[in-house]
């Protein structure tokens, strides 16, 4: 007979034996790079890039503030039950630094609070999300302390994508409503067969926004029905646009050969942006019927773009 495997008991364990000072223990460790994947990972979000702790917002600091693509996201943190004071501190930081995405951590949350931000989700503007997530400590006998994140309130996007398809069907033209469409069928295929890759929102426009893990960089899919094509760009605007080209254009035979395909590498000298591309000619979305076969090629590109070209963006200085 079998000797039987002894069993041991999940523990759950006060937040301070792990962190005794939340701006000194907590906040730091929340902002380390696996930590804030974790939290995003619970979220459901694309990703979290750190940009600044104890970041200044008036006379007031808030905890951390992150980017998600070109979207500021604030995540204030406490390491006890919610209480007034943090509620009315996360609206005024969403308004200081236009945060579209606004977290409260905390170890447990009065109902009164979660039904706050339920009811902010659901009577706010599409593009302004709040999310309540309780942070655990569990243990197994003697192992390390394991936290874990659990999701409280987080928006129902399936009602405010439902609201923003009926406001793209009443107020844009159908090619805007054909863009919304397909996009909402590209993010549910990702979601099945590539769920790291996490693009924001569908829009009725021709791009759809996906962050590669650095602020002011994407990897964003394109469709272009004046052109009939697809794309797939590396979008990088702003002031240092053209010396992150240069840096990137100086490992472009490493970049092709680790891809196993050619880009098109738009320097737009009379723009402050640049484009590293992969097209998919004769290709319009306005044929349903191919919609398989554009989708299976965005997805294809999307995981190989990102995998080969996010080590090589972060690392740029």
């Amino acid at each position: 007979m079998t000797a039987k495997k002894p069993l041991s008991k999940l523990e759950r364990v006060p937040l301070r034996e792990a962190w005794k000072h939340e701006a000194s223990d907590f906040t730091p460790w929340l902002a380390e790079t696996d930590n804030l994947n974790a939290l995003a990972d619970a979220l459901g979000i694309s990703e979290l890039v750190l940009v600044a702790t104890e970041h200044w917002v008036g006379d007031f600091k808030l905890d951390i503030l992150c980017t998600d693509g070109d979207e500021q996201v604030i995540i204030e943190n406490q390491l006890e039950k919610t209480n007034h004071t943090h509620l009315g501190q996360i609206i005024a930081y969403a308004a200081g630094v236009g945060a579209k995405k606004v977290i409260w951590v905390a170890e447990s949350f009065r109902p009164e609070h979660a039904a706050a931000l339920q009811f902010l989700n659901d009577n706010t503007t599409d593009d302004l999300n709040f999310f309540a997530v309780e942070v655990e400590l569990w243990k197994i006998g003697d192992s390390p302390l394991a936290p874990k994140f659990e999701v409280v309130v987080k928006p129902n996007e399936w009602a405010k994508a439902g609201r923003e398809q009926a406001r793209a069907a009443a107020a844009t033209t159908p090619t805007k409503q054909l863009q919304q469409k397909f996009w909402t069928a590209l993010i549910e295929h990702l979601a099945a067969k590539a769920p790291q890759i996490r693009p924001q929102k569908p829009r009725p426009q021709h791009w759809l926004n996906n962050s590669i893990g650095r602020a002011g960089f994407g990897l964003n899919p394109t469709a272009n029905t004046r052109d009939q094509r697809l794309g797939v760009e590396l979008w990088i605007p702003g002031a240092e646009a053209k010396q992150h080209f240069a840096k990137l254009s100086a490992q472009k035979q490493d970049i092709e050969a680790k891809l196993g395909f050619e880009l098109d590498w738009q320097e737009l000298p009379d723009a402050k942006a640049v484009r590293i591309a992969s097209w998919y000619p004769n290709a319009s979305i306005e044929d349903e019927q191919r919609w398989h076969e554009y989708i299976d090629w965005l997805t294809q590109r999307l995981v190989k773009m990102d995998a080969v070209l996010r080590p090589i963006v972060k690392a740029l200085p």
